[in-house]
């Protein structure tokens, strides 16, 4: 671990480092903005809780049909190539619906073709920028590196969505096009990564070696448990899918007011990292995990209840300062447990998880609000929750008794 006498700017100093962070901002940046572009749009021509279930379910299923094809890519060949394949193709998809949007040919299905593709390089995308960072830092700076760029990704998360729903409410066609210029600014920043060394030659291509990623967190119950309790909590608790219909028919607020609504876990996720960066999870680790997860139930329920708009802004803090446990522990157990060579493939596995848990999560809370209305999708949701976290107590009792991240 590093010493007080490190430079606390140095991280930022590092050669190679400030590209990827600005890389991962940028292309995150993009990506709310169109979030909020897309999600307002589909529900304004539709009216339909069903619209914004297929938009996770088409964000969802390139990740499924391609994730091992990514860990074994990224394993492989250059992972800023990867990157920058991926936010040019960005890039390209955003221009175009500012084009469709400019000339009002765009349409509920010509959404969900754009989300589709966004989906597919996404894909490829964030496991490979994950498994990138490694190969850039220096291990002694590796930790310092991942909290400087988890702060970063969260301040892009509180920006990104407020700065698409202003940017909606000047002119539709306006967060497209801002949009394609944050991704090609994220795609010169990550073929500009200088590498701390040349990643090692890889194994040959063996039916194997494409699903070690799997075999290697199976292998490890704490990690395994610990991957699947996010999954499935988040799957149940998904009720941010439907921040559209909250906003519009319950909440009675504007593309500024989702905006808001978007930005909101992010702002309590971004207040829970800088309190774990102050004090981290030193001690009984695994118990406040499952506290930490069955606490973004119970504010799901609330915000499912909420007439109120600064309630439920409220309630999204805690869903998003909550959700940052889990998310601290999973991901150092991921970076920490894993050799380079199998990052790409381990990093793979893990983003389908979390996109199972966020993309399928949304697929759920939508076809259940379409049924049920969002308030009791919300609830049922939340509810559902802390039936996993109970569950999982039960099914993995080693993760109850990690003491530390390193346990």
């Amino acid at each position: 671990m590093d010493t007080h006498h490190a430079h606390q700017g140095s991280v930022l100093r590092h050669p190679g480092y400030l590209n990827f962070a600005g890389s991962r901002v940028f292309s995150s940046l993009a990506f709310q903005c169109l979030a909020i572009a897309m999600g307002w749009m589909i529900y304004d021509q539709t009216h339909n809780a069903f619209a914004l279930a297929l938009v996770g379910l088409c964000q969802f299923l390139p990740m499924v049909a391609l994730t091992f094809v990514v860990g074994h890519a990224a394993d492989r060949f250059d992972r800023r190539r990867i990157g920058l394949a991926c936010q040019l193709i960005e890039a390209m998809v955003a221009a175009l619906l500012a084009v469709a949007t400019w000339q009002d040919w765009l349409t509920p299905t010509g959404i969900l073709v754009a989300v589709t593709i966004m989906g597919a390089a996404v894909a490829f995308e964030r496991p490979t920028m994950a498994a990138l960072l490694p190969g850039i830092m220096p291990s002694s700076m590796l930790q310092r590196a991942i909290a400087t760029s988890t702060s970063m990704m969260q301040t892009a998360l509180i920006v990104g969505p407020s700065l698409g729903g202003l940017l909606y409410g000047i002119d539709p066609v306006a967060p497209f096009v801002v949009a394609a210029v944050f991704f090609t600014i994220a795609s010169i920043n990550v073929i500009s990564i200088r590498m701390e060394w040349t990643p090692a030659k890889r194994s040959p291509v063996t039916l194997a070696s494409i699903f070690a990623g799997v075999s290697f967190i199976k292998s490890r119950p704490v990690m395994l448990g610990t991957i699947s309790l996010d999954l499935f909590a988040v799957l149940f608790g998904g009720a941010t899918a439907l921040l559209p219909m909250f906003a519009r028919d319950i909440l009675h607020a504007g593309p500024w007011g989702l905006g808001l609504l978007r930005a909101a876990p992010a702002i309590g996720a971004l207040v829970m990292s800088v309190v774990l960066a102050r004090k981290p999870l030193s001690s009984n680790v695994g118990k406040k995990m499952f506290c930490a997860v069955a606490v973004f139930g119970i504010a799901t329920i609330v915000f499912a209840l909420s007439t109120n708009i600064a309630l439920s802004i409220v309630a999204l803090l805690v869903v998003g300062a909550s959700d940052t446990v889990s998310v601290v522990v999973r991901s150092s157990l991921v970076q920490l447990l894993t050799p380079d060579e199998m990052r790409g493939r381990v990093n793979a596995v893990n983003s389908l998880f979390i996109g199972t848990s966020n993309q399928l999560g949304e697929f759920e809370s939508g076809m259940l609000a379409g049924v049920m209305g969002p308030v009791a999708a919300g609830v049922i949701g939340g509810v559902g929750t802390i039936v996993v976290v109970l569950l999982w107590a039960k099914f993995f009792p080693d993760l109850r008794k990690v003491k530390t991240l390193l346990g």
